[in-house]
């Protein structure tokens, strides 16, 4: 059997087991007291409590220019750790306040695998060629940045990391800080949501591909993947149970999951979205789309839902189109 499969039947046997496991215990603990959710980093107002100050950029590799744009690698300060970035900025004169610019977050891949100038690549340049100065955070853990790789649903390193960017390009004298908006793919779709309830001054637009939105709820109960689909790495699997061994189940403590997840504060998303999802997307299901619309819709916050028939995760057929229309959005909210 290929080693892959075999990764994929282990995490197959882990899950349910680990999954029962605690449902064995709930009745036994059904009325444990458990930490307030405030003494949880995760939770929206603790993230909301601390600060976001980021830092100059250093720059630590010049590379080969865009078609009208400079890139270089990069680093600024996030919780004391150096974290590396991917920097575009547009050649020529600033327009009066600087130009606009775009945190771009990257979707899952193995931190072993991850290298700054590799993946995203593409997508990176289109927003760089239309006149933003874009950049792309290296999470805690990937390529050379410094801290440990713990994923981005059950800890708040990677959305931290994300907010310094941002608070280093508002710092910037090249970026106009009140043009700021945030792309975010998969992974990176629920770091870019976690963001804009968080500091909702800051980011003014934000376009969001097939990204994990959905309450965690869903997140636990209603993530069906299909064939094909990435493997989840044993402690990634294991964050969320060690979460749920100090704060409780969904059901043991509602309150806590409520408050540690973005779309119970959708009434605070500091701009309008973009959403686009591809209906054969494998990885992330459509239910997870369906359930931010409806909440943004609940919550009276403006938006803009494209669905692609057939697309898979990364909207492949669809590509071209899915791009134009999210330059766009952000000339358009910029």
């Amino acid at each position: 059997m290929p080693p892959t499969r075999l990764l994929r039947l282990s995490h197959a046997l882990l899950l349910p087991l680990l999954t029962a496991s605690l449902a064995s215990a709930q009745g036994a603990t059904s009325k444990k007291s458990f930490p307030d959710a405030s003494t949880s980093p995760l939770s929206i107002e603790a993230m909301r409590a601390r600060s976001y100050p980021g830092s100059a950029f250093t720059v630590r590799q010049t590379l080969r220019a865009g078609s009208n744009y400079s890139r270089q690698v990069v680093s600024y300060q996030s919780d004391g750790l150096r974290i590396d970035a991917l920097l575009t900025v547009p050649n020529g004169t600033p327009p009066k306040g600087g130009w606009p610019a775009i945190v771009f977050n990257h979707g899952y891949i193995p931190p072993n695998e991850y290298r700054t100038t590799e993946r995203y690549v593409a997508y990176q340049d289109a927003f760089a060629r239309a006149g933003f100065v874009t950049i792309k955070s290296d999470y805690r853990g990937h390529g050379s940045s410094q801290g440990e790789a713990v994923g981005g649903y059950y800890d708040p390193g990677y959305t931290t990391d994300v907010l310094n960017a941002a608070a280093s390009l508002r710092r910037d004298g090249r970026v106009n800080a009140a043009r700021l908006g945030m792309w975010g793919h998969s992974m990176g779709g629920a770091l870019t949501l976690r963001a804009m309830v968080v500091e909702p001054g800051w980011i003014k637009a934000g376009v969001i591909w097939a990204g994990v939105v959905a309450s965690y709820d869903l997140l636990q109960n209603g993530w069906t993947r299909g064939p094909g689909a990435e493997v989840i790495p044993n402690q990634l699997v294991h964050r969320r149970f060690d979460v749920i061994a100090k704060y409780g189940t969904l059901t043991q403590n509602p309150a806590f999951w409520r408050a540690v997840s973005p779309n119970s504060y959708l009434k605070d998303v500091s701009g309008p979205l973009q959403l686009h999802q591809g209906t054969a997307d494998v990885e992330v299901p459509v239910t997870f789309h369906q359930a931010l619309e409806k909440g943004l819709k609940a919550a009276s916050k403006p938006f803009t839902a494209y669905f692609y028939p057939g697309d898979n995760h990364n909207l492949s057929r669809n590509l071209g189109t899915a791009l134009s229309r999210s330059v766009a959005f952000f000339k358009a909210n910029l």
